[in-house]
């Protein structure tokens, strides 16, 4: 089996963009992930020549851009019309940035829809991601929805419906059990056709709506047959570490970035 590719959001470290990106690699990560959703990195605030810069940093310390991460806000998504009026342009921009930064995948959340085609929020949620889907694919990216508010079925189903190449689907097997709990091993086979990017992040669902993030191998998420579960699609994308929570951040994603080795 090829070596898996092992990626860190910057964020998760808490220690600024460029410390974070040496730290990521300084702990043996092949690629990184950023939030451009406010700070340096939202494009209304990153001049072209800065993005040269940030590209050419992360090239020559032998690190890869994974992904950007376009999440304004995971629960409304796609799915409010007055919101959505200043989020389509907002994605658009993001998108237009990973263009620049050579990457070809932005993640955020479509946001919980219901699954009635004529309910109104279906409708907008779907004309939503169809436009952007539209805007992703003539630039050859692909704008992937990070999975947990649904069942991985109901997701396939409002995808294939979209049917766009330039929607896809960030697989977070921690969201699947801390939501649900759904499964995040089928899931796995459910969406392959869909999955571009992974986020390596663990927890467990302590019902009622509520659930708790923890470090890998401490949650709900079996590794073993979730690792499994994507070599039999033939996924040999990023697993890209997020930590949300705990004290010493830092030291979590590197332990984190040891277990996915032990694969």
């Amino acid at each position: 089996m090829a070596k898996r590719k092992i990626g860190v959001i910057v964020d998760s470290l808490k220690l600024g963009v460029l410390d974070g990106i040496k730290k990521a690699k300084e702990i043996g990560a092949d690629g990184c992930q950023f939030y451009v959703t406010n700070g340096e990195l939202y494009p209304d605030n990153f001049a072209k020549e800065k993005r040269k810069e940030l590209k050419k940093f992360i090239t020559d310390l032998g690190l890869e851009i994974t992904a950007l991460c376009a999440d304004f806000d995971w629960i409304k998504g796609f799915t409010d019309a007055e919101f959505n009026k200043i989020n389509i342009p907002r994605i658009k921009k993001c998108i237009d940035l990973a263009c620049d930064l050579e990457t070809n995948v932005v993640t955020m959340h479509i946001g919980k829809f219901p699954q009635d085609e004529s309910h109104q929020v279906y409708q907008e949620t779907f004309r939503t991601t169809v436009e952007l889907g539209r805007y992703a694919e003539e630039r050859s990216v692909i704008l992937a929805t990070e999975t947990g508010p649904e069942d991985p079925a109901e997701l396939k189903i409002f995808l294939n419906r979209v049917s766009s190449k330039g929607i896809g689907v960030n697989y977070d097997p921690a969201n699947l059990v801390m939501c649900g709990p759904f499964d995040h091993i089928g899931g796995v086979e459910i969406l392959k056709d869909y999955i571009c990017h992974t986020h390596a992040k663990d927890g467990v669902c302590l019902g009622n709506g509520k659930y708790i993030e923890l470090p890998l191998g401490e949650g709900g998420v079996v590794f073993e047959y979730y690792l499994k579960a994507l070599d039999e699609i033939g996924y040999d994308g990023y697993l890209t570490i997020e930590r949300e929570s705990g004290n010493d951040r830092v030291e979590d994603v590197k332990k984190a970035v040891e277990f996915l080795k032990t694969f």
